[in-house]
């Protein structure tokens, strides 16, 4: 019988009913098996966690891979839990709440460029988890001593959020994203013969966006530009 995802979650608790059971100890725990497919898309992304390849990669069958998660939607649940739950999370000390929010974005930045695969990850019973929790609990904390109340304090670290994963979409390596920046580099003046004089703004900004980058997009200076209105905004609503 399938067990609760929230118990999986939870299962390390005392309390969990999937703490553990009478009988002889299995060859991996739910956490060995949650731990080996994280490793699987750290080196080959989510397309490279199947059960199939799960239970090769831990020398067992897929059914006793079952045993252990329901499913591979409550696995990727799961891994995305695990891997929130071992984040190391900058100090905030006595920070204030700018350089706060500042350190959760950058957190969550190297988390992403750790685990690229998160990104693909968008279920919304990850916060049914303790890491998922904790982590939570402790990026809103980066907006004590602002006169925020709590129902715009959860919409401001979303929004804060948001933005690292947009942000991180294009700063993560992905396939095509390095050649791109040859393909520009041999193909740019071809381009701009065939555009001549049409869309004269997108030449004049492109141009001077172009050579102060280095190429046609800079997302580590987006990245930057990016949060620094991110956070220019929230003080325009939190004041301070």
């Amino acid at each position: 019988m399938p067990r609760p995802l929230v118990d999986l979650l939870w299962r390390d608790r005392p309390s969990s009913p999937a703490g553990g059971s009478r009988g002889p100890r299995a060859r991996y725990s739910t956490g060995d098996v949650v731990a080996r497919a994280i490793a699987l898309a750290d080196e080959g992304g989510l397309t490279a966690v199947t059960v199939r390849a799960l239970a090769q990669s831990l020398e067992m069958t897929a059914m006793s891979v079952y045993t252990h998660v329901n499913s591979r939607d409550d696995l990727l649940v799961l891994m995305a839990d695990h891997a929130y739950a071992r984040m190391t999370p900058t100090l905030f000390g006595r920070a204030a709440w700018r350089t706060r929010v500042r350190r959760v974005a950058d957190d969550n930045l190297a988390l992403l460029r750790a685990h690229p695969w998160l990104l693909d990850v968008d279920d919304p019973r990850t916060a049914l988890g303790p890491g998922t929790i904790a982590k939570y609990d402790h990026e809103l904390r980066a907006f004590d001593g602002t006169s925020i109340d709590d129902i715009h304090r959860d919409a401001a670290l979303t929004f804060v959020l948001d933005f690292v994963r947009s942000s991180a979409s294009r700063i993560v390596a992905r396939p095509g994203t390095r050649e791109f920046g040859e393909l520009w580099e041999e193909s740019v003046a071809s381009l701009a013969g065939y555009v001549g004089d049409d869309f004269a703004l997108a030449q004049r900004v492109g141009r001077a966006a172009g050579e102060a980058m280095g190429g046609p997009h800079d997302a580590e200076r987006a990245w930057e530009y990016g949060l620094d209105r991110v956070i220019t905004g929230l003080g325009d609503a939190i004041g301070g």
